[in-house]
């Protein structure tokens, strides 16, 4: 026989898998009925995109996704236009209260998209997916509301940054401190009362995003936060190849000068954006939103 208190643990993860389910449905259901094409792209890749913050998973002499990101952009390029994915994800030395070496993402692409429209996006997914869940507004994370139908808040890091940081945004960058403060000092106030949204990243912080035409200090980055954890990031897709690629070349002079082993370059991803068109993509983690849910 089974003891009561394991019969009441299994129960309860029944019961969340169960919730797991109903909302991987509802974002299948979410994305077929705004015409988005599902996708499956491979997970063990010869190149991955690199990024300086980043530890890629190898398999033998090739590497473990950390994004769908390079794949789905070839795709657009080749005209499949609006796509999404639900995929595992690998990122090497990631272990914590909200951070896993595996784990489930959702990842769409929007055709003549910016990010202003992502987060658009975001709200009617999230709002959609509570109703298909029969969530009340608002839902109550950890015994503390959160209001999906009312406004949500918008921030840009810099007024993140004057708002609650104890240091300006400028003095962060040039201490190397930026993810530091935003995730003690600003990450905290993000997504409390309502969703929230953290906008207009410094550029250096934006690899693959356009930057703002006239504040070109600046990139069309945004992240999305409920409840003060961080759920997503997506921007305004930069189409330009030859400065992707310098773009590329200064994430491995990080990673070398941090003592990382530079990735190889990602050449056919390279070539492909020549022809992608417009768009604006995000990435939303599925675990987490699972959780709060």
């Amino acid at each position: 026989s089974i003891p009561v208190a394991e019969r009441d643990r299994i129960k309860k993860h029944i019961r969340a898998l169960k919730i797991r389910a109903r909302l991987i449905q509802a974002v299948r259901e979410y994305f077929s009925h705004n015409e988005f094409l599902e996708i499956d792209t491979p997970t063990r890749c010869p190149a991955i995109i690199p990024e300086a913050q980043i530890d890629p998973v190898t398999s033998e002499d090739w590497y473990l996704q950390a994004s769908p990101e390079q794949a789905m952009k070839r795709l657009l390029s080749k005209g499949y236009g609006n796509i999404f994915q639900i995929c595992k994800t690998f990122r090497k030395n990631e272990r914590g209260r909200f951070h896993l070496p595996e784990f489930t993402l959702l990842e769409w692409y929007s055709v003549g998209s910016t990010y202003l429209d992502l987060m658009d996006q975001c709200r009617s997914l999230i709002r959609f997916i509570a109703r298909r869940l029969e969530c009340s507004d608002p839902i109550t994370y950890q015994g503390k509301p959160v209001w999906l139908n009312k406004e949500w808040q918008t921030l840009t890091a810099e007024d993140a940054f004057e708002r609650y940081a104890d240091l300006s945004l400028e003095t962060a960058l040039e201490q190397g401190r930026f993810d530091e403060i935003v995730s003690f000092q600003v990450e905290p106030h993000m997504g409390v009362r309502t969703p929230g949204f953290l906008m207009d990243y410094p550029a250096r912080l934006a690899s693959l995003a356009q930057l703002i035409p006239d504040n070109p200090e600046y990139a069309q980055r945004v992240e999305l936060y409920i409840a003060g954890i961080e759920l997503a990031n997506g921007f305004t897709e930069l189409t330009d190849a030859r400065e992707q690629r310098a773009r590329f070349e200064k994430e491995n002079e990080i990673r070398t000068a941090a003592g990382s082993v530079p990735l190889p370059m990602p050449e056919k991803f390279l070539n492909d954006l020549e022809s992608m068109p417009p768009a604006a993509g995000i990435a939303l983690g599925l675990d987490r939103l699972v959780m709060i849910f």
